[in-house]
């Protein structure tokens, strides 16, 4: 078996090594089209068949062409890791426990992430420092939010990770970036040792994916290896206390500081709200005596409600990050002007008679479910999907006084009905029991009906999507189309 310790960056040998890939999703043909360039002998394998024609099957024809063994669909066999394997590189979908990755570790062969790869991948000199941040939630808005900032700062920036970019792609890029905004899952991050950023963030923690981690404490490990290695600050969220632990129990350079941002009034080294305007007291020359204005909130937006409460902590975070590269307060600024926030997070629908209809597909957990419904005084809520093992009841409990009515779909909504029993018993309950392409338009007419003037019409699942549909994206889509054409046949 290769000593692996010297594959440090792109120019070190890896001729000859034999590489297992685990997916044939984007970042799994990155990885081994990465890996074949550099002479490896790669093995890709998915348990799926490519349908003919599909992007899977693209991706599997041109790793063919390239010198890849390709194992799709039942072509796998047994004994692959007999082979005198290498290195495992698995692709983030992939639990720890599943069988081919189990026997691996229980052979000791060393399993990479994408991220660990393409962190190997850089120059070995002068590579673009990666920002890196995780949260529950949150992420792709401030991953967002930060690359327009390190923009409007003049610096050739881009979004990668768990926000659609490869790593690897962003990583040997022809034309370098100067800095790369690398949004990590907890998934990712569980197979990554070796990053060294140059600061990181964690927004924030609640239980999710504990189905995949085996359990929080798992979960809450994963997490806080954003912080590993960070050269300059570690941002934490001074309003969830679990981030400042997995800042203070993380191995970080010598003279790394912990900055918190908060939505409140900002201590010595935070940065934080003072009214209508975002400060900052950590970048500044007299922290005790000083702190300087970043922007405002209108600045962030504004459709009439205000700006959400976990609006302006992602861009507080987002600043403290960008400031900590040395990003000066205009580019914060201009920004943060220049977002513009992704699809099916609190995307206003429509207005009828005094309704509002908001898709907020992206509430994939309670938590970012709590976040969408602390936004609204009076709620018709959707909700429902797959729960990945997580508790609803603290949810609803403190969003009861805002219930107008609950209408539930999918695979787990008798859950969210229990606890809707125990902790809202006079909140009507609409159940929709049928998983076919209607079942939008039945849950939008049984929303519209119980309606009533001044109130939100949210759908802010607190559970994932594919029980019923492709994606979140197709969750949202299929609601707001829902949406037009019940106010459309009115």
């Amino acid at each position: 078996m290769r000593d692996l310790s010297t594959l440090t960056h792109r120019d070190a040998d890896w001729s000859g090594l034999r590489v297992v890939v685990t997916g044939l999703g984007v970042s799994g043909f990155a990885a081994a089209d990465a890996l074949l360039e550099r002479g490896a002998q790669v093995s890709v394998v998915d348990g799926t068949s490519p349908e003919e024609g599909s992007p899977m099957a693209q991706r599997s024809t041109i790793l063919e062409v390239l010198g890849a063994r390709m194992l799709l669909g039942d072509a796998a066999p047994a004994g692959l890791l007999d082979e005198g394997v290498d290195l495992v590189v698995t692709s983030p979908g992939w639990p720890p426990t599943q069988p081919l990755l189990a026997d691996a570790a229980a052979r000791g062969i060393t399993v990479w992430g994408e991220v660990e790869l393409a962190w190997r991948m850089r120059p070995e000199h002068g590579g673009a420092p990666w920002i890196t941040l995780t949260g529950t939630n949150g992420k792709t808005t401030t991953v967002q939010m930060l690359t327009s900032i390190l923009t409007a700062a003049g610096l050739r920036a881009c979004s990668a990770g768990n926000v659609g970019t490869p790593i690897l792609e962003a990583v040997l890029h022809p034309d370098p970036y100067e800095v790369i905004a690398v949004e990590l899952s907890s998934y990712q991050l569980h197979w990554q040792d070796s990053v060294r950023p140059l600061a990181s963030a964690c927004l924030n923690i609640a239980p999710d994916h504990l189905d995949w981690h085996g359990g929080y404490d798992a979960y809450l490990a994963a997490k806080g290896k954003v912080y590993e290695g960070t050269e300059v600050a570690c941002v934490y969220n001074e309003d969830d206390p679990t981030t400042r632990r997995l800042v203070e129990a993380a191995d970080v350079v010598e003279g790394c500081r912990a900055v918190g941002f908060t939505r409140s009034s900002p201590g010595l080294s935070m940065l934080g709200r003072v009214e209508d305007l975002l400060v900052d007291r950590a970048f500044v020359p007299d922290r005790g005596r000083q702190a300087a204005e970043l922007a405002s909130l209108a600045d962030l937006g504004d459709e009439g409600d205000g700006v959400p409460d976990h609006v302006v902590a992602n861009a507080l975070a987002a600043a403290a990050l960008a400031r900590a590269c040395g990003v000066p307060p205009s580019a914060v600024r201009d920004g943060l002007r220049a977002w513009r926030p992704e699809p099916h997070r609190i995307a206003h629908v429509l207005t009828v008679d005094e309704v509002r209809w908001v898709d907020d597909s992206k509430a994939t957990n309670p938590h970012a479910a709590a976040a969408s419904l602390s936004a609204y005084e009076h709620v018709v809520w959707i909700a429902g999907g797959l729960l990945k093992g997580a508790e609803v009841d603290d949810l609803v409990a403190a969003n009861a006084h805002r219930l107008r009515a609950v209408v539930l779909i999918g695979r787990d909504r008798d859950q969210i009905a229990a606890a809707i029993a125990r902790h809202a018993p006079d909140v009507p309950v609409l159940d929709i029991a049928a998983t076919d392409t209607e079942a939008m338009d039945l849950v939008v007419g049984q929303a519209a009906a119980v309606a009533q003037p001044g109130d939100v019409v949210l759908l802010a699942p607190a559970a994932a999507s594919m029980d019923m549909f492709e994606s979140y994206v197709a969750r949202g889509e299929a609601f707001a189309t829902a949406v037009r054409r019940h106010h459309e046949q009115g």
